[in-house]
C-alpha cells in the first residue's frame, strides 16, 4: 500500500536515519521517551523524533517510508 505513512518510529528507524548501532539507537529513543515524559504504553512519533533530534519531519518520513 503505497502513500501510507507510519505515525510512530522504532529503534531500528533510529539507526538507519542515525548510522548509530542498535545499541545507541536504543539508549535515543529512551532518552526521547523520558523527555517527554511517556508512559509505559506510549509510542515515540516521528514528529517527537524530529523536534528531539532537529531534524525535519520530512526527512525522517524518506527514512522510514518503504
Amino acid at each position: 500500500m503505497r502513500g501510507i505513512k507510519r505515525v510512530c518510529i522504532y529503534p531500528k528507524d533510529i539507526q538507519r536515519i542515525t548510522g548509530k548501532s542498535i545499541r545507541n539507537s536504543r539508549a535515543i529513543y529512551k532518552r526521547i521517551r523520558e523527555y517527554f515524559e511517556k508512559e509505559p504504553h506510549q509510542m515515540v512519533t516521528v514528529h517527537e523524533f524530529a523536534l528531539y533530534m532537529g531534524i525535519k519531519k520530512e526527512v525522517v518520513q524518506e527514512y522510514i517510508t518503504d
